[in-house]
């Protein structure tokens, strides 16, 4: 056998095996972004739509600034346990490659490498207690008057899948 193969393979695999490191590390990111939407639809009605929209989403006000016409909304986000037990397959996975290269290469290892399977639950453990937090969303409601309609931009700082569904479930329109 070719003495460069094993070592090769050993240092794409430690590779993958940090690659899915940080891939399990980033799965608990804070993600949040700001967005301009448009809604044809007048202040008043949409502000009763987004406290709806919120309220059913188990999300609470936490704060209102009548000045800059400003309402801050948070609520608990739960893990998940499809991304917890997606998680834990996943770094088993990489585990169980790792130990067979590392087990070509050391066989005398190989009873005590492929042991650290076990360790595979501590990525979706790792999810479960870093990804269950107090999220907030913050909006903006602001009226544009146009010749014929009035509409009203709303600007929302929040998790991205959050602002995404909130655009998808009430219809919104990406503004500038």
């Amino acid at each position: 056998m070719d003495t460069a193969i094993l070592p090769s393979t050993f240092l794409l695999t430690l590779l993958l095996s940090v690659g899915l490191f940080f891939f399990i590390r980033a799965s608990t990111k804070d993600r949040t972004e700001t967005a301009q939407l448009v809604s044809e639809r007048d202040e008043a009605a949409l502000m009763s739509q987004l406290k709806e929209y919120f309220r059913s989403r188990s999300y609470r006000v936490a704060g209102v600034d009548r000045k800059q016409n400003q309402v801050t909304f948070e609520g608990n986000v739960r893990p998940s346990w499809f991304l917890a037990i997606f998680l834990t397959l996943l770094a088993a996975t990489g585990i169980v490659c790792l130990s067979l290269v590392v087990s070509l290469l050391f066989p005398s290892l190989s009873t005590l490498v492929l042991a650290m399977v076990l360790l595979s639950p501590l990525s979706g453990l790792f999810y479960w207690q870093k990804s269950g937090r107090l999220e907030k969303v913050s909006l903006k409601v602001e009226t544009t008057q146009s010749d014929q309609t009035s509409s009203s931009k709303i600007t929302v700082v929040g998790h991205r899948d959050e602002v995404s569904e909130l655009q998808r479930t009430l219809q919104l329109k990406a503004g500038e």
